[in-house]
């Protein structure tokens, strides 16, 4: 035993991601006295401008963008009570076949070496116990965040540590109502075509492959608010039209798949740190 404490470090790609898939957990454990770490890949300067005025758009400004989320990024760390945020800084790539992904500096063109070896000192550092990021694709294929999960699981191997390693997922089951979900908050949602029904199917994991549950009900009104701080992407943020009580409904157990570990916990788990404690 040691006096260090027990660390969580999450991986993600944009200002808001931290909140998304992992607010409930970050605000759990940090409550907990577990030290929380996220490192934010990218700044999000391909996200909304000013009025939702979009990448290339006339009031679209990457670095005044990047600025902004910046500050969003800090106000959501302090609802959830991360206690140490660490930004890469690498220029958003933006959503898959966008010009901005192949732009000169994105985190899409980054070598994977390169962006983990910057990781693998912060493992260095920080030492976590825990890591969580994405799996290889990045759970909806977005280019930042395939390349956050390349990093982690490359860092993971140069830093020679050997943390509970987790992927965030979905639950096939509430994929499938998610339409009916956004429906009942007045989203007007087209049919999909066969194609992008089909790809939306293999979106998360069927329900008896998510080998991790974890029940932060108790926190979602700190993951609603941290939510809310990226105001200035609000358009794109569905969620906050649920309202803080029906979210916290749906949205207050966060699921997992362990694909790393040495501790011999028994599945399934309720707890990202089962076995370490």
């Amino acid at each position: 035993m040691t006096d260090r404490p027990l660390t969580l470090m999450a991986v993600h790609a944009h200002p808001d991601d931290e909140a998304t898939g992992t607010g409930g957990v970050l605000a759990r454990y940090a409550a907990e006295g577990i030290r929380t770490v996220l490192v934010t890949c990218t700044d999000g300067g391909c996200g909304d401008g000013p009025g939702g005025a979009k990448p290339g758009e006339p009031g679209h400004d990457p670095a005044a963008v990047a600025s902004m989320r910046r500050q969003e990024l800090k106000a959501s760390c302090d609802v959830l009570k991360v206690s140490d945020l660490e930004m890469l800084d690498y220029a958003d790539s933006g959503m898959a076949g966008w010009a901005s992904n192949d732009a000169p500096g994105s985190f899409w063109r980054t070598p994977v070496q390169e962006g983990a070896a910057r990781l693998a000192e912060l493992m260095r550092h920080y030492r976590p116990d825990v890591v969580v990021t994405y799996d290889e694709n990045g759970f909806y294929g977005h280019p930042d965040h395939i390349q956050a999960h390349r990093i982690t699981m490359a860092a993971l191997e140069m830093s020679a540590l050997t943390p509970k390693v987790y992927w965030t997922t979905m639950p096939r089951s509430m994929m499938r109502s998610f339409g009916d979900i956004m429906r009942e908050f007045g989203e007007d949602m087209p049919e999909p075509d066969p194609a992008e029904a089909a790809a939306l199917a293999e979106i998360g994991l069927p329900d008896d492959e998510i080998t991790t549950w974890v029940d932060a009900t108790a926190f979602s009104g700190q993951k609603f608010h941290a939510l809310a701080a990226h105001a200035s992407q609000g358009e794109n943020i569905f969620f906050l039209k649920m309202g803080k009580e029906r979210f916290g409904e749906l949205m207050g157990v966060e699921t997992f798949v362990r694909v790393q570990d040495s501790t011999g916990a028994a599945l399934p788990e309720d707890d990202l740190f089962a076995g370490l404690r």
